[in-house]
């Protein structure tokens, strides 16, 4: 089931958490959400068809490390990244912009964008606003973000406010560029809200995006290096100003936990690398908790990550073979750690919908904590 324009519904809500659907004409995107990661056109570890399997709708690519390789227009000439990665469903792209800041070598700033060089091999690239939405546009995106300058915290209040004031410029070029592009009928572009660890610039952030009009709001530059509570207060005193019939996204977030406590505040989508990272260097998430398979207790569990769960990499192998595979660094250990993290992570997110339209939202949130508190790695007896 597909539309031809890009829609959000709410069907209910529970306090502040929302329970919707977006609609886009490659599907539709049922939310809260989680977005698998697929930075460079692959989800680490996994076949796409095991991702959709698993429950995921949408999932994320990285503007970044798709313009170095294999580069934008090549991907375009190969059919799109849905073709070229055999994924037909939804895809939202990020701007570059965070890696620019995080992996470029000699970067430099400037209004009209950013200049850096590859930390593959060192070509030198110029990322723009309108190139950036090019970029997007290539690939094929179905919702695609403007580019912004991230900058990691703490920092000092007049470099968050710079950043911030050049991120709403960049906004209002990157939405002129994306009113531009020939083929935007039922594709989306999101502003995103900066501002740091200050709620007055947060605010002023959010006030002047909701002034273009978007069909969608991300609240980036959180979960850079502040604490947990920094974030979710920046969350509380944000989602109020954002139309209340947009999608919320708050980017790059997060563990388990950060879910339920954005989710409990209003925000709508996710995405992070932290299930596919941590399953490929051995650990576990799981509704007991996380497992760090390294550990020598489980060298002859004979149990499986979780008897009850409906992913065979949960249920049908022992915590000794995962234990063996990770100690060998076998691939198949991160391939079956991950496909068991992206499970439980697409499972937490369903349990949360259920939850909203039963209005036990909140019981919901306490007893999921009160489970990994309790956990369930006790060694055998």
């Amino acid at each position: 089931m597909s539309t031809k324009d890009f829609q959000f519904e709410i069907f209910s809500r529970d306090g502040l958490a929302r329970r919707g659907e977006i609609s886009m004409p490659r599907g539709r995107v049922q939310t809260p959400a989680f977005m698998p990661v697929g930075t460079a056109g692959t989800v680490k570890a996994m076949y796409m068809d095991q991702v959709h399997d698993l429950g995921a709708d949408i999932i994320l690519g990285n503007t970044y490390h798709l313009m170095l390789r294999p580069g934008a227009e090549r991907v375009a000439r190969l059919g799109g990244l849905h073709e070229f990665a055999r994924w037909p469903y939804p895809i939202l792209t990020d701007s570059g912009g965070f890696q620019v800041m995080s992996l470029a070598a000699l970067r430099k700033m400037s209004e009209k964008g950013v200049t850096f060089k590859s930390h593959i091999d060192g070509t030198q690239y110029e990322l723009t606003p309108e190139r950036s939405i090019e970029i997007q546009a290539l690939l094929g995106s179905d919702i695609q973000m403007q580019l912004d300058e991230c900058i990691a915290l703490p920092a000092e209040e007049h470099e968050i406010e710079r950043a911030m004031e050049l991120s709403l410029r960049w906004a209002e070029r990157s939405a002129i560029a994306f009113d531009k592009q020939q083929y935007k009928a039922g594709r989306a572009m999101f502003g995103i809200v900066q501002g740091g660890d200050i709620q007055d610039l947060r605010i002023r952030s959010a006030e002047s995006l909701k002034q273009l009009k978007l069909k969608g709001y991300s609240i980036g530059g959180l979960a850079v290096g502040e604490p947990q509570d920094v974030m979710l207060s920046m969350l509380d005193i944000t989602c109020p100003v954002l139309p209340e019939d947009k999608p919320r996204y708050l980017m790059g977030v997060g563990t388990p936990d950060d879910l339920l406590e954005s989710v409990a505040r209003g925000v709508d989508m996710f995405d992070c690398v932290m299930p596919t990272r941590a399953g490929r260097h051995g650990t576990a998430y799981t509704r007991y908790g996380k497992i760090n398979l390294r550990n020598s207790r489980h060298a002859e569990d004979y149990r499986p990550l979780d008897e009850q769960s409906d992913c065979p990499a949960t249920r049908d192998y022992s915590r000794a073979y995962l234990h063996h595979l990770v100690k060998s660094n076998e691939a198949l250990g991160g391939m079956l750690l991950t496909w068991n993290n992206l499970s439980y992570y697409q499972d937490l997110m369903s349990g949360m919908r259920i939850a909203i339209e039963e209005a036990e939202f909140d019981q919901f949130r306490q007893s999921t904590k009160e489970i990994w508190e309790r956990g369930d790695i006790k060694p055998l007896l």
